[in-house]
């Protein structure tokens, strides 16, 4: 069981109509050997959590570009509280300002990928932070919502002090 792959859903929640970034991360996600489910536009908080819960997902990566980034991560993570659902790893990206992404973590959001974020970077958190212990199961870091990452990992942090870039974390 060990050997089965990282299942990742990513989605792009409520009426955002961008979704080159998020296609960007789920191909560098899919040619790292991670099996991903694209949900693709305007998507519910309902309809993601429903497709990780039908996936078996092991995470939800959100990306938003609407602004409206406070409610949708809130009320995907609560979602998958209510459907004992609480063990599946939220991370997302895009245009969110700097004073929101404490505010972010605080909610249970493992990581939030900013502007100029490589997909390099963001698969190498997944791998790092989604990582199987010898059971098969998920168990990466305890501290995942510390922003631990490496300085060149595409994190909030780190693309905060590096400023705009491409998309790829949107």
């Amino acid at each position: 069981m060990s050997s089965s792959p990282l299942r990742v859903i990513v989605a792009k929640p409520g009426l955002d109509g961008h979704d080159r970034g998020a296609k960007v991360v789920a191909r560098a996600l899919r040619d790292a050997g991670v099996e991903v489910i694209y949900t693709g536009l305007h998507q519910t908080p309902e309809q993601i959590v429903e497709a990780a819960l039908a996936e078996d997902a092991d995470a939800v990566g959100l990306s938003v570009l609407s602004g409206a980034h406070l409610t949708l991560f809130r009320k995907v993570i609560d979602l998958l509280g209510e459907r004992d659902a609480a063990d599946v790893v939220v991370f997302g990206g895009g245009i969110i300002p700097a004073a929101d992404i404490p505010v972010l973590k605080e909610m249970g959001v493992a990581e939030v990928f900013t502007p100029g974020a490589s997909p390099s970077a963001i698969t190498r958190w997944v791998r790092e932070h989604l990582a199987r212990d010898e059971s098969g199961d998920p168990g990466g870091p305890s501290d995942s919502g510390n922003s631990s990452s490496a300085g060149d990992s595409g994190s909030s942090a780190d693309q905060l002090d590096r400023g705009a870039g491409a998309t790829a974390g949107a």
